[in-house]
This record gives structure tokens, sequence and C-alpha cells, in this order.
């Protein structure tokens, strides 16, 4: 019983550690709540907007399709603009040659048609045909400008010896189509002999490539076509530099044709004359300088937005070839500086989406073929566009895709579809274009439907 007792009584307590007596933790200090983010204001969400807007452009602008759209819708809005035009332009010449207002117009309208049919054909062309066609336009080229120096065959007009008529209303110029046959013959002849490594000597980067283009310089020059010669040596110069000539080289074929091109000039009483009128704002003795000062009145008179489509005063008589090789001087008169700027920048996205497929094609021949229809459209606009403006003499060629002619029409619509098949044979934009066609999106449907319908299949079956 004692021990019971013992054992019952309570002891002393020994100190337990309470939980609750625990030394605590340092507690984290608290990080201050932010502010909630707000949008930017002002400046700020303005350079926000506009860097979105640069990425979204940039995005777009890289896509493989971008040349092939460009070169498209920028030479049918210039054909279709032409158009417009050129029926403005003409009413007056057309009346005053006792013909009807549309006359011109319909000319043009049945050349545009002709022109999209090769535009088609040439996009559509394999490769093979076009390096085909090369040697025989060229033949035929040499041909006619052959023939066009006989006698009661050629036809002379306004100076120039370089038509052949055709019967009832219809010319043909055969140097107009001397410029496809350059491009045709020199891209297919640099690219063999690119492919046989031969381009490193400098005979063959010559040789026959330079003594062709002179023949054909030559003959043009006999008919006295001095403008038609110049986008010829354009061409000539535009082909030695996608060929990678050398810097010595190059200058000495550019002092050649300075050299001949000076003679040509200093001999000619009529070419001289054109290059005193640069910048001239009166037309002078003899108004020898009328067409260029009356060119330079047409855009003045215009302003920011013209006088209105159809109400151009220096076609009335006051403009000579205002359809023709001053179309653009009639353009910024009716539609005024916004008419005149797309103009500029149709031709310069052609220009950069050229550029653009001869830098990322592959074969050699669509590279040199695409650079020297690249440089053949460029540099007549230039030169025409400069002539209108008075800053360059008047070297009387016609803007490309714009003014009246179906001569000059025919092969640049049929280097623009060159320019076209030479877009679509990108390996990216191949692709692209693939996925567009109603069988592959139909093919791809048709698998994703078999692959949704296997996956369903094949569920676990607790899955719901």
């Amino acid at each position: 019983m004692l021990r019971e007792a013992q054992r019952s009584r309570p002891g002393p307590r020994t100190a337990r550690p309470s939980a609750s007596r625990a030394p605590r933790p340092a507690a984290a200090p608290r990080a201050p709540r932010s502010a909630p983010a707000r949008p930017a204001r002002g400046p700020r969400r303005a350079a926000e907007r506009a860097r979105g807007l640069y990425l979204r452009a940039k995005r777009a602008w890289d896509r493989p399709l971008t040349a092939y759209y460009l070169i498209l819708g920028g030479s049918l809005m210039l054909l279709g603009l032409g158009l417009v035009m050129v029926f403005s332009a003409s009413q007056i010449e057309a009346l005053g040659s006792g013909l009807s207002s549309a006359y011109y117009f319909r000319k043009q309208l049945l050349a545009a048609v002709l022109g999209g049919v090769l535009l088609l054909a040439a996009a559509r062309m394999p490769v093979a045909l076009q390096r085909g066609l090369a040697y025989p336009l060229l033949a035929a080229s040499v041909f006619l400008l052959c023939l066009v120096q006989v006698p009661g065959i050629g036809q002379e007009v306004k100076g120039n010896q370089n038509w052949i008529q055709l019967g009832g209303p219809f010319q043909f110029q055969p140097s107009e189509f001397a410029k496809l046959a350059l491009v045709l013959w020199g891209a297919d002849l640099l690219a063999r002999k690119g492919d046989r490594r031969l381009l490193n000597q400098w005979k063959h980067m010559l040789v026959p490539l330079v003594p062709v283009a002179f023949l054909l310089l030559g003959l043009i020059m006999l008919g006295r076509d001095m403008g038609t010669s110049l986008i010829l040596a354009a061409i000539l110069v535009g082909l030695l530099w996608l060929a990678g000539a050398p810097l010595r080289l190059f200058a000495g074929v550019l002092a050649v044709a300075g050299v001949l091109g000076t003679l040509l000039i200093a001999t000619s009483g009529n070419r001289m004359a054109r290059f005193a009128c640069l910048g001239a704002t009166d037309p002078g003795p003899n108004d020898q300088c009328w067409q260029a000062v009356h060119g330079i009145y047409a855009l003045a008179s215009g302003g920011w937005f013209g006088s209105g489509l159809g109400d151009s005063m220096e076609k009335w008589g006051q403009l000579p070839e205002p359809h023709t090789d001053f179309i653009f001087a009639v353009t910024g008169e009716e539609l005024g500086l916004a008419g005149t700027l797309p103009v500029l920048a149709l031709f310069a996205a052609l220009g950069y989406a050229g550029i653009r497929v001869a830098g990322r094609t592959e074969d050699p021949f669509v590279r040199y073929a695409a650079g020297g229809v690249t440089t053949w459209i460029t540099a007549q606009a230039v030169v025409n566009i400069g002539a209108v403006l008075g800053l360059l003499p008047i070297a009387g060629v016609p803007l490309p895709l714009f003014s009246y002619g179906g001569s000059a029409l025919l092969p640049t619509m049929f280097a623009v579809g060159l320019l076209i098949s030479a877009a679509r044979s990108e390996p990216a934009a191949k692709a692209a274009l693939a996925m567009r066609q109603p069988a592959v999106r139909k093919k791809l449907a048709g698998v994703r439907r078999k692959t949704m319908g296997r996956s369903a299949v094949r569920r676990p079956s607790g899955e719901r």
C-alpha cells in the first residue's frame, strides 16, 4: 500500500519545452506591393504601336510569296493605270488626226490583251523552253533590224528609221524585241559558261557577249534610235555585273561605251540640242526646248492633287507625244503629286522584287534573266521619268507598261512573265503555292479526319 501511495504521489515537475513558447523564426520581410501595371500612355504607347506595326510588316515582307505578289500586282496596276491615262492623254491627238477619240485606247487595249497571254505563257513556261527561245529570238531580232534598213520595208517615224509596216494601222518596232533577245541569250550564255567555270577568264566573260551586244547596238543606231541603244547598254552592264566582272573589266567596257556614245552625240545636232535643254525653263531659240519645257509646265500645274482626270491643258497641242514619251507629265497634271508618287512606288516595288528574285534563286540562268529584266524595266523607267522631270535628256523611250505602244508593251509583258516564273520557282514559294492548291488542301483535310478518327477509336475505354 505504501509503495502504491508513493507511486501515486506527484513528484517534482520537470520543465518541458512548450510548443507555444518555442522561439519563432524571424519572418521574412514582406515585399512592398507593386502598383498594377498601367498601360503605356502618350509617346510610349505610340512607340510600342509603331514597333508592333513594324514587326508585323517585316514578317509580311519576308514571306516567301512577297516577290511574286509584288511583281504580279505591281505590273497589273501599272498596266491598268496606264490604260486609263492613255485614253485620257490620247483623245485630243486622235481627234486632231480625224480618228475616233478612243482609237489609241482600243489599240493599246488589244496589245494589253495579247500581252496578258504572253505574260501567262512566260509565267508557266519551263526554264528549258525559256533557254531554247534565246538563239531563235536573237537571230530573228538581228534579221529584222537588218530588214528595217531596206528601202521600201523600213519606215522612218519622226526621224528614226526603226519601224516595219505590218499593214493597216499596225506597225512593228524590232528594236523593242532586241531587248528581250539580249536578256535571254545573254543569260543562257553566261549560265553555260558559269557551269563550265569559264567566267573567271576575261575573254570568256566578254566574248561573244559584248561583240553581239555591240552588233545589236550598231544596227539600232543605224536607225538613229539613241534611246533604245541606252537601254540595251544598260542591260549589257547589268549582265556583266551579275556575272561578277572585275572592276577593271567593268570600267573598260563602260569607257568604250562612253566614248562611242560621246561621238554619236557630238556628231548629231539633234542630240546636242537635247542635252542643251537640261533644266531649261524657256523654249529657247526656234523652240528647241519646247517639249522639255511644256513637260515641266504640265507637272507644275498639277500641284498636289491635279486638275482632274481628263482636264489636262497641255495635251491640247502644247505638249508633243502626250500619250507616249510624256504620258507621265499628263499624269502629273491631271492626278497631281498624289497620282505620280504611286507610279514611282510601283516601279520601285518591281525593281526590289526583281533584285530579290535574282538574289535568292539557285539557277544561274534564272538569276541572270531576272537581273537583266529588272535592269531593263528600271533603267527605262528612270530614263523616261528623268527626261520628263528635266533631269536627263529626252531619249524617246516609253514608260514601261504605262505608255502607249504595242511594240514596247508585248515584249515587256513577256519579260514580266519571266520574272513571275522566277519568283514562283523559289523553293519556299513553291511550297507556299502548293499549300494553296485545292487538291493539296483537300488531301491534308482528309489526313486530319483520318487521324482524328483513329485517335478517337484508340482512346481508353474508361476515358470520356
